[in-house]
């Protein structure tokens, strides 16, 4: 076959494919969260091998199968109407690792409101800055629902709120939220506390609420999409704890989403990159963590790592989330998405760079991607007590 030939051929399909996301991309038309740069990598690599082991029409057609499997990726998802549809949405206004005052859930309760559903909102403190303005910038629809996930008696006072608004309709949809934590540091640094009250948050508390809505949502065969972590996934350096509980929770829905299949109920999980969302970004919130951290420390735990390696462990958290996204519109259209396609996604992945680190996590070796993950988020100093100059000084002592 001539060279000539072979390179027009694939000439064209890249232009056919290249015309075809340019004309979705004008129309608003791409999918929401699917980052289309791994896929067309891997497109080109098999360009590659196609052009290199096949004859022309045999790679041609395998190089445009894959093209068609892009755009079919890259498609929008058919969206059912919302027709005054509820919808609860939860996390709004705590110390959330992600789902604050400006984080999430205000962004969620908000883009919802204005589609035209009739959303219920759990918040903190219902007089809140936080909640007044939801109360400014929204439709009557919005109800706001005092809850603290972490008390029983709240979570039953919002069921029996949302069970007499809707029972004659069944609820349409749940919106998981929560993601509290307020610790970065290794495991044996993190007080056993916070791994209680990450899981009390994050597993526990979105257990029980999903438990005590299951009837309204069968009812209604509706959906549940729960905002989980990538940190429940891979093992992330310093998040511990909280990713432990994201795993848990992750897990969890993973079940509901089998169980639930036969009622017609569909369970998503968004899994969002690095995005701001309230204290998440503060310097001084971090920092008073950290020293609160460092002053319940056992002393002859301190020794070990050293004071400095704490210290250094909250600079690079903090410089870490100084390159967060700030617009927050990725992970409300996934969670959109989950609400409303007719087939919604098992998994979202809405933010940057996941597609590299799952393609990582799953089919490298586990070095690499250790050490990927210590260069991309924390690579923690070595702990005092393996340093050279602290033998050095056993020694002399």
């Amino acid at each position: 076959m001539e060279p000539g030939l072979e390179r027009w051929a694939y000439g064209a399909l890249w232009a056919a494919l290249a015309g075809s996301l340019a004309l979705r991309a004008a129309r608003r038309a791409l999918g929401p969260g699917r980052g289309l740069l791994l896929p067309l990598a891997l497109l080109a690599g098999l360009q590659s091998l196609c052009r290199a082991c096949l004859p022309l029409p045999l790679g041609l057609a395998l190089a445009a199968a894959a093209a068609c499997l892009l755009l079919w990726r890259a498609a929008p998802r058919r969206l059912l109407p919302v027709a005054g549809r509820a919808v609860l949405v939860t996390g709004l206004f705590l110390a959330f690792f992600s789902g604050c005052d400006s984080g999430f859930g205000q962004a969620t309760a908000r883009h919802l409101d204005t589609m035209g559903f009739r959303v219920f909102a759990s918040v903190l403190d219902p007089q809140g800055p936080g909640a007044q303005e939801l109360r400014r910038s929204c439709s009557p629809r919005l109800t706001l629902l005092q809850m603290d996930l972490t008390k029983p008696g709240d979570i039953q006072r919002v069921l029996q709120h949302i069970q007499a608004h809707t029972n004659s309709t069944g609820l349409w949809g749940l919106v998981n939220n929560a993601g509290f934590n307020d610790t970065i540091a290794d495991a044996e640094l993190s007080p056993l506390g916070k791994f209680r009250a990450c899981m009390e948050v994050n597993f526990f508390g979105s257990l029980e609420l999903t438990k005590g809505l299951l009837p309204l949502l069968r009812s209604a065969g509706g959906r549940i999409v729960t905002v989980s972590s990538p940190a429940g996934d891979l093992p992330f350096p310093c998040l511990a704890a909280y990713g432990a509980s994201k795993a848990a929770l992750s897990l969890l829905m993973d079940t509901f989403r089998s169980e639930l299949q036969p009622w017609g109920v569909k369970v998503s999980i968004v899994l969002p990159g690095y995005y701001k969302t309230g204290t998440t970004c503060d310097p001084a919130f971090w920092n008073l963590q950290k020293q609160r951290l460092v002053a319940s420390l056992p002393p002859e735990l301190l020794q070990a790592y050293g004071e400095d390696y704490v210290e250094e462990i909250n600079r690079q958290f903090i410089q870490f989330m100084k390159v967060a996204v700030e617009d927050l519109s990725a992970v409300v259209n996934s969670i959109t998405d989950g609400l409303l396609a007719a087939s919604p996604a098992v998994r979202y992945y809405p933010g940057q760079g996941l597609g590299l680190m799952y393609f990582i996590h799953r089919y490298l070796p586990y070095f690499v991607r250790d050490l990927f993950l210590k260069g991309f988020f924390i690579n923690p100093k070595l702990p005092r007590a393996l340093r050279r100059e602290h033998h050095k000084e056993a020694k002399v002592g």
